[in-house]
């Protein structure tokens, strides 16, 4: 009977820690392992691009790229992982119960906006963080255009100056006015709860956020928080009401439930620490990759961010070292210590840097090429082509 070694999850984590095992086992010559992978859909959804329009098209179907090197598909979602018996069970699309078996188990199911119990956020407030919710702001924003002007239609709010509220706003303007007209005076207002504007973006990357926020007409309410979202807009904290049709929330992000399925050590978002191996410590047969895993890149004190730039390669080292561990081979210590930024910015371009410390290295136009060739081709599963997939996988390739 042969070993199984299963994946939750077919975002950036749990595609490439599917593809990490396969190249092992092929470099082993190995056929007594399988690799299962479990997700709603076989499909990489894009999620760094939900952002922007057209998200339904935002998706990269991997049925032909499993085949290639041979993982086996199943659809359904997980919803409990018993650490005894080593059994993942879950639902299939028409809600039937199932279950999984696992040898080694790699924990890849992602992250999800947090959603804090504030009065009228679920009713009222949209989010990009998923294909489906972000296809329901799309639709929302073109029917405004049926709506008759007024302030509140031609107003954006977006709740979070973070890396998803940035790019999220810088969007907006030119979204507003392809929709509702060039000639329309659009307003887009970020609220975020620190004291300067992108505060949590470092002094390096600051300047270019500042700069297109003045360019595109963005403001910035800071030292703020939402305290109501209402059919008519937001009511901050300090009493003042925004007049708005359109509220995104995009403050902050847990990883996924699942985690706490393990008895073990998690941290403020929910992340698994993990060994160097990406081995869940103290549990011998559980690795974690992605958003779901509180992992060191180097020996100064970084951890890997939730973004696809890490979850790529924790998936490498993941698949790798899950089926090294049912070889009986060595595993391959995860490191990632470079590490960049590269922010959108709307029609003003874009902002590129560099180390933890974001040391600014490119603007505008030049910054903008390089995240359209992120966006576009980057971040993409390989071809559906054993060899050229597995090369891929190597963990020892950096993405940055």
């Amino acid at each position: 009977m042969k070993q199984q070694l299963l994946v939750i999850g077919a975002g950036f984590g749990g595609l490439w820690s599917a593809l990490g095992a396969a190249r092992l086992l092929d470099i082993h010559g190995r056929q007594d392992v399988e690799i299962t992978l479990l997700a709603p859909q076989a499909e990489l959804r894009i999620r760094p691009r939900f952002y922007e329009p057209d998200v339904h098209s935002m998706f990269a179907p991997l049925d032909a790229l499993f085949d290639a090197v041979g993982v086996r598909f199943v659809k359904g979602t997980a919803e409990s992982i018993d650490g005894l018996t080593r059994r993942v069970g879950y639902r299939d699309e028409t809600g039937r119960p199932g279950h999984l078996t696992y040898d080694r188990l790699i924990l890849a199911s992602g992250s999800q906006l947090a959603r804090p119990p504030v009065p009228g956020l679920k009713e009222h407030a949209f989010d990009v963080d998923q294909i489906e919710s972000s296809a329901r702001l799309e639709r929302h924003l073109i029917a405004l255009a049926n709506q008759p002007a007024s302030v509140a239609r031609n107003t954006v709010v977006v709740a979070g100056g973070g890396f998803t509220g940035i790019e999220t706003a810088t969007e907006m303007p030119a979204r507003l006015r392809a929709i509702l007209g060039e000639d329309q005076n659009v307003r887009v207002i970020v609220i975020d709860r620190s004291k300067d504007i992108a505060a949590t973006m470092g002094d390096g990357i600051r300047p270019s956020i500042i700069e297109a926020s003045d360019a595109l007409g963005i403001e910035w309410i800071v030292d703020a928080t939402v305290a109501a979202v209402d059919a008519k807009g937001v009511t901050l904290a300090d009493g003042r009401h925004i007049e708005s049709h359109t509220v995104i929330w995009t403050v902050g992000f847990r990883a996924s439930p699942l985690t706490e399925q393990l008895e073990a050590k998690r941290d403020g978002q929910g992340r698994l620490h993990v060994d160097g191996n990406l081995k869940v410590e103290g549990i011998d047969h559980v690795f974690a990759a992605g958003d779901v895993a509180r992992a060191a890149t180097d020996d100064l004190g970084n951890y890997a961010a939730m973004s696809c730039q890490h979850a790529i390669s924790l998936g490498r080292y993941a698949g790798n070292n899950a089926a090294a561990d049912l070889l009986g081979v060595a595993p391959i210590t995860y490191r990632q210590p470079k590490y960049v930024t590269c922010l959108d910015l709307g029609a003003w371009g874009a902002v590129y840097t560099e180390g933890w410390d974001r040391q600014l290295k490119l603007v505008k136009a030049e910054a903008k090429e390089l995240k359209t060739q992120i966006n576009t081709v980057w971040i993409y599963p390989p071809a559906a082509d054993r060899r050229t997939a597995l090369a891929a996988a190597d963990p020892l390739i950096p993405v940055a």
